[in-house]
């Protein structure tokens, strides 16, 4: 009994967030007037300060950022929330650096996706193509982190099998991110962000109640492990870790390719201000928030991790299940469950789009040969309903530790894009043989360098992929053909304008 109690608060908010999402992409096909393709994967440039701020934030924070994250803090001390605490940055990062630029940009030359504007900025097919090759195999890894995340959760807090949870999520974020496209999506993600804060809080509560206080907590981890309270952890979290955990999950996220698509879906500058100043506030909250909580798990569950399944990833859910009562618990696991929903939904659309957007319609409108708007939505639809259904597939049989295979994904995605992105928008001498060079190079150092586990100083290897995506780009740059300068003008205009500040509808 007490585990169907458990499971229903999940079960009511999926259905809640399904429905609404449902009515919002019905609502919102009056807008298709503008073409499905705009709609489906860019919302209209429509969203407004808060949509915006809170789609960012639950694309960002995935599963790993509620378990991983935090098992981790709850094995190293405080030194990994005074790492996170980096992570107020990324909206500011990605709203300052890319925000204003990309929205200019991608209404000249009507973007929908970052690798339209990859493909005008360099005029190559082939950088196009590898940007979505490399967005897709990314993506798909992270999307079976965030279904592998979430179903362990449910399994661990409900006491259903993780069959169950993941049939139960997976077909409920599958199903609303094919049928609600991008402006469903950023409304679930708004849903799931208020969710995630919701969680936090009953947790915090639990975790007070059943530890005496927070004063008692911390007299516990001091007595049994006080090196916890040290910045460096008694060497567990030394100077090169945070200097790279740091780069990986703060300092470069702004050049992820799911979060820089929608600095091309605002209404207005004035949604992109309130965007930033929200975002940070919040994305500051649930980061610090949900990491402070790991470390105090600490002071609750007092055992070895051998005690808790030898896995970080098993600190929260046993925090959530021995700290509340089953509805709380419930309650709270829907956060966790949110930010990996959130996640999977943000880039199923966006590898959707890789496909469909910059593959299929760029060859066959290219060819003379444009699909008729019916065919485009069914295809659409088609595809995010496949890519969804490989990812779920493969999660039937889990990887262990979500959170390396993350950040793998993270690291991955910055190497890839960072100077591509970053170069292409702000240097002039940028051209598409650096571009390629950069992009390619740099992804294959970064992933041998994974594979092996080579790393220079004990930095993580995304310092040796930025390392040599940067000098590819210079040097592929100064020896290669300069970009055309018709093709220029768009990305280096001689005066800035701003971003049209439409009326706001709300």
């Amino acid at each position: 009994m007490d585990n169907l109690v458990a499971l229903v608060p999940l079960a009511l908010f999926l259905l809640f967030t399904l429905g609404a999402c449902l009515v919002v992409r019905r609502r919102s096909m009056k807008a298709e007037g503008n073409g499905f393709v705009k709609e489906y994967f860019i919302g209209n440039r429509a969203l407004g300060g808060f949509v915006l701020a809170m789609t960012t934030i639950a694309t960002y924070g995935s599963v790993s950022s509620f378990v991983g994250g935090p098992g981790q803090a709850w094995s190293i001390g405080f030194g990994w929330v005074y790492m996170a605490v980096v992570q107020v940055t990324a909206l500011i990062l990605l709203y300052g650096i890319m925000g204003k630029k990309m929205a200019l940009v991608s209404r000249k030359i009507d973007a929908v996706t970052v690798v339209d504007v990859i493909r005008a900025r360099y005029g190559s097919n082939l950088l196009a193509n590898l940007s979505a090759v490399i967005i897709v195999v990314f993506f798909a890894a992270t999307m079976v982190a965030q279904f592998v995340g979430g179903a362990k959760l449910f399994e661990a807090v409900t006491g259903y099998s993780y069959l169950i949870g993941l049939v139960m999520f997976g077909v409920a974020v599958i199903l609303f991110t094919t049928f609600g496209g991008f402006r469903g999506v950023a409304f679930a993600d708004t849903l799931c962000g208020i969710a995630m804060l919701v969680g936090i809080v009953v947790l915090a509560v639990g975790i007070l109640n059943a530890g005496g206080g927070y004063e008692a907590i911390m007299g516990t981890i001091a007595s049994n492990h006080p090196a916890m309270l040290e910045p460096f952890s008694g060497g567990n979290m030394p100077a090169s870790l945070y200097l790279t955990q740091w780069l990986l999950v703060g300092v470069f996220t702004f050049v992820l390719p799911q979060s820089v698509v929608r600095t091309m879906g605002y209404k207005n500058t004035k949604s992109l201000h309130r965007a930033m100043i929200l975002g940070t506030v919040i994305i500051g909250a649930m980061m610090i928030g949900v990491t402070v909580l790991g470390v105090l798990a600490a002071g609750v569950l007092t055992d070895d991790l051998a005690a808790y399944g030898g896995s970080v990833d098993n600190i929260i859910p046993l925090a959530i299940v021995r700290t509340l009562p089953p509805v709380f618990a419930g309650v709270a696991i829907i956060g966790p469950i949110a930010a990996s929903i959130s996640t999977v939904a943000s880039l199923l659309i966006a590898s959707s789009s890789a496909v469909v957007k910059d593959v299929y319609l760029h060859y066959r409108e290219a060819a003379g040969k444009k699909p008729a708007e019916r065919n485009v939505a069914i295809s659409s639809q088609a595809v995010t309903l496949g890519i969804g259904v490989i990812v779920f597939v493969l999660a039937i049989v889990p990887p262990d530790v979500i959170w390396k295979i993350n950040m793998f994904a993270f690291g991955g995605l910055q190497t890839a894009f960072l100077w591509v992105m970053v170069m292409g928008l702000f240097w002039k001498r940028a051209n598409k043989t650096g571009a390629l060079l950069s992009m390619a190079g740099g992804t294959l150092a970064y992933c041998a360098a994974m594979a092996t586990g080579f790393k220079v100083a004990d930095l993580h290897q995304i310092v040796i992929g930025a390392v040599v995506a940067l000098a590819l780009m210079v040097v592929g740059s100064l020896v290669g053909k300069p970009t055309d300068k018709s093709a220029l003008v768009v990305f280096f205009p001689e005066k800035e304008p701003g971003v049209a500040d439409e009326p706001d509808k709300g």
